[in-house]
């Protein structure tokens, strides 16, 4: 017996949706008795809030006793920038890319004890993973976060909190005034202002609205910066309006007054709290930050620690066990009983005055005039006054184009030798994940045209599995990684580092850098564990015969090829990252659907930099299907490195077709004017203009677009899920009908935009068991997805957007036919080639059996729960 309702039938109809949908939907009153009952808030986040704070007051009378620094994020190509200090009490974050709550996840960081984040320079690459790490350490406990930076983060939130919903997490901004500084029990940190100080020629350029001359992201190339905007982009540029929608108001408590008055008074000294409601900084100061360019430098340094009690020395001296420990310890003379006197220095270590590092972002090179002559900096030069006031390490978050540069090179010759650098940008190439390779080499067993190895060449196998790879062309490239540290050190001129992922570098106790922390692939321990399953090679045997006889009565065209770079739903795991899928239907044509966080590295860690370049530089369009954060938080990333990617291959393209609600157009026109550039990069053609049957685009638009995607037609219709949420049917002129869900419960309007498709990409959130959660949340289980391929005729059926209870494999049913197929991450399949795909799942359910059979554990058990409140309601 089970109390799952039978939903077969079922017809939307949430209160805060009804206008959005058809007034003729009819109540389910089973499930909204279900909604007014159900927690609205998760309790443990309360729990774990009072456990940190009780941790935080005992610890933070004491200086901590090991202090490391972490490369999380190396910088390297596609990769976040982001390095993790920790102690044994606090943690903090300098810098925070896209993909830092993922490789947090993956190298299990503990987020929990996160306390400040320090942001350099307000661009994407420093920030594009604040709003998915903000959620991720709200999740666990966090209760409050402070950021530090350039005055524009205060505004980052509240232009964000229609699709980054922070409920249980306090953010507020610490005053990072010139020269004041930050001080706790760990460290003090003094924040240094670089400025930009430009030409005589260019200075009235720049007074009348010049762009913002950011050397990696808002630089506008010759060839391209006259580049001349569409009729429709002039006329949504002239839509401005705030977009107060909630898309999460099915999640959300209806009143949320209280903690929102608490939100809005400070209460500590120094920081102020970022406002859900209001911005909180002005327009004019917003627009002189801009301009102003205002790049933050951090000075560290540890608080002073005294020494440690050396026991052997006070056994020399006849120290008795008892308190007269405690008073030497405490730095206290003492005298023994036989009236020997014995100072603390005497039994001791030498105390720590707490070394000194550098966190420096140089972000153009108008910026270096700031950066070389700042007397801040030079006090932990070779110009320091004593030798504790030397920098033991400088972090340089700045770019390679401007660490080349003459200037830059004998600013960092005015560091003493003993100073180490370590670069976290594009002279690193290390991504940072081993999980994302190990469950790739395990299904490249099954199929190498499936599930091609990674072309990121930046982590190293193991020594011992170069040579076993060389067939495969994935070796890791000793000559070209040992190349690239020599042009680091001859760039330099002094002691540097090329890192790889998890490099540290240990402060306290003092052993500075240490690389036996770096991530290695070992592909012959994946494809070991695999193999010594015990039924999987004979069903890899099997299916290698089936795959060989099934494909000689398939067509062979290129395209169109399917590429997931995100199959998971919400937030990324190690596993399946964020919705994110290329559509290639050409050499020359792509067309991405819907780009979560990281979707950009993914492109690169799939592809290759070189080859991830042409694939950016050839992206037409992107389809934007709804404003929750995990399917358009990439955007950004993808459209800056689209533009460098046309620059670096020096190719004049026009700005990309971008799909999507009209309401992204308040977030994207608020980061253009008060961040970077990025409105020359795109023309927004509206998801509700190109409605099936209800077209308000103009017929010669639409066909000029069309035309320019090699498309013979492209439609849309809203779906059942948050507000302003559509699907999408592309037809190509060779004739095939692609047609994507985005997020949404069944939908009667899909079907019909769909029909008699060849290809449908349907989510499926949930286990048919879980179907009551699937309505809560607004989603599909995978039987009803592959229902509603069955009644839009659709010719086959991939299923993604899975939820991360399903990392691996999700549960399959009877309902699985062969035109029915699993999406994974960095799955590439041809359109003529899925047939094909059904049949790796026998293999694949012996691969992740332990994983599989969990998974049936714990459908078991809640079935076993339902009927057993079946019965106590029945007595």
């Amino acid at each position: 017996m089970s109390l799952l309702p039978n939903v077969s039938n079922f017809r939307f109809i949430v209160t805060p949706f009804t206008r959005f949908y058809s007034k003729t939907e009819k109540t389910n009153s089973n499930l909204l008795k279900l909604l007014k009952t159900m927690p609205k808030e998760p309790k443990h986040i309360a729990e774990a809030q009072k456990q940190r704070l009780r941790i935080k007051q005992k610890n933070s009378k004491f200086a901590p006793g090991k202090v490391t620094v972490q490369i999380l994020g190396t910088g390297a190509k596609g990769a976040p920038r982001s390095v993790y200090l920790f102690s044994d009490q606090s943690r903090y974050l300098f810098n925070c890319g896209e993909g830092t709550q993922r490789l947090a996840h993956e190298h299990k960081t503990k987020l929990a004890k996160l306390e400040h984040i320090f942001i350099t320079h307000p661009v994407w690459r420093n920030i594009g993973g604040l709003p998915g790490t903000a959620l991720t350490i709200q999740d666990v406990g966090v209760p409050q976060i402070i950021l530090h930076g350039p005055v524009e983060l205060n505004e980052l939130f509240p232009a964000t909190r229609r699709f980054v919903v922070i409920r249980d997490l306090k953010i507020k901004m610490a005053d990072c005034s010139e020269n004041s500084c930050f001080v706790d029990n760990v460290m003090t940190v003094k924040y240094v202002w670089l400025t930009r100080t430009l030409p005589e020629e260019t200075d009235k350029a720049i007074q009348v609205g010049t762009e913002n001359n950011d050397a990696t992201t808002s630089t506008k190339s010759k060839n391209r910066s006259s580049r001349k905007r569409s009729s429709s982009r002039h006329r949504n540029e002239s839509e401005i309006f705030e977009d107060n929608t909630d898309y999460y108001a099915h999640e959300r408590k209806k009143k949320r007054s209280k903690s929102r008055t608490q939100s809005q008074n400070p209460t500590e000294s120094g920081t102020r709290t970022i406002q859900e409601t209001a911005p909180s900084v002005t327009q004019t100061i917003l627009k002189e930050c801009k301009e102003m360019d205002l790049s933050i430098c951090y000075i560290c340094q540890l608080q002073p620690r005294p020494g440690t009690l050396n026991l052997n020395k006070c056994v020399q001296k006849g120290v008795p066990p008892g308190p007269l420990l405690g008073k030497l310890k405490n730095g206290e003379t003492v005298t023994l009983a036989n009236g020997t006197v014995v100072k603390s220095s005497e039994v001791c270590e030498p105390d720590d005055p707490g070394p000194i590092f550098i966190v420096v972002d140089c972000p153009s090179p108008e910026h270096l005039e700031s950066l070389v002559n700042n007397p801040e900096l030079k006090k932990h030069q070779k110009y320091a006054t004593s030798d504790g006031d030397v920098a033991c390490l400088v972090i340089h978050f700045t770019t390679k184009e401007i660490m080349l540069l003459p200037e830059y090179k004998e600013w960092m010759d005015n560091f003493p030798l003993s100073t180490e650098h370590i670069p976290v940008n594009e002279l690193n190439s290390c991504m940072g994940s081993i999980a994302v390779h190990r469950i790739q080499h395990k299904l490249n067993m099954l199929s190498s045209d499936f599930f091609p190895l990674l072309h990121e060449k930046g982590t190293p196998f193991l020594d011992e599995d170069i040579d076993n790879h060389q067939s495969k062309k994935q070796k890791f490239d000793k000559e070209e990684m040992d190349k690239i540290k020599t042009d680091c050190a001859a760039l330099l001129k002094i002691s540097s580092r090329h890192v790889g992922g998890l490099s540290s570098y240990h402060l306290r106790p003092r052993k500075g850098f240490d690389s036996t922390s770096h991530i290695n692939l070992d592909p012959l321990e994946y494809t070991g564990e695999t193999m010594s399953l015990e039924e999987f090679p004979e069903a890899l045997k099997t299916l290698q015969q089936q795959l060989v006889s099934s494909k000689t009565s398939l067509s062979s065209r290129d395209f169109p090829k399917i590429l997931f770079l995100g199959t998971g739903s919400c937030i990324p795991n190690k596993t399946r990252n964020t919705s994110g899928i290329l559509l290639q239907t050409s050499e020359t044509k792509n067309i991405l659907l819907d780009c979560g966080e990281g979707t950009c590295g993914q492109i690169l860690r799939f592809f290759g930099p070189d080859k991830g370049d042409r694939i950016l530089a050839n992206i037409d369009a992107i389809y934007i299907s709804h404003l929750h954060a995990d399917h358009h938080i990439g955007l950004i990333g993808v459209l800056q490195a689209r533009k460098k990617a046309l620059d670096k291959l020096n190719i004049d393209r026009s700005p990309l077709h971008l799909f999507a609600p009209k309401q992204i157009m308040t977030w994207l026109n608020f980061y253009d004017k008060y961040f970077e550039s990025i409105e020359d990069e795109y023309v927004l053609v509206a998801n509700g203009e190109i409605v099936l049957n209800n077209t308000i685009l103009a017929k010669s638009t639409k066909n000029g677009i069309q035309e320019s995607l090699d498309l013979k037609d492209i439609s849309t219709c809203l779906v059942k899920h948050c507000p302003n949420a559509f699907g999408v049917a592309l037809v190509h002129k060779d004739g095939y009908k692609v047609t994507y869900s985005g997020d949404t419960m069944p939908s009667e309007q899909l079907v019909e935009l769909g029909r008699n498709s060849d290809l449908l990409i349907h989510e499926a959130t949930m286990e048919d068991e879980l179907e009551t959660e699937a309505i809560i949340k607004l989603h599909s289980t995978t039987s009803q997805a592959i229902q509603i391929g069955k009644d839009m005729q659709a010719k086959h059926v991939i299923l993604t957007h899975f939820s991360q209870r399903y990392a691996k494999l999700p549960r399959f049913n009877d309902n699985f036919a062969d035109n029915v197929t699993i999406a994974f991450d960095n799955m590439q399949v041809r359109l003529d080639e899925l047939p094909l795909v059904p049949l790796l799942y026998p293999a694949l359910k012996i691969m992740f059996a332990e994983h599989y059979e969990e998974l049936e554990h714990k459908t078991l058990k809640r079935q076993l729960r339902a009927e057993r409140l079946a019965l106590a309601e029945t007595s």
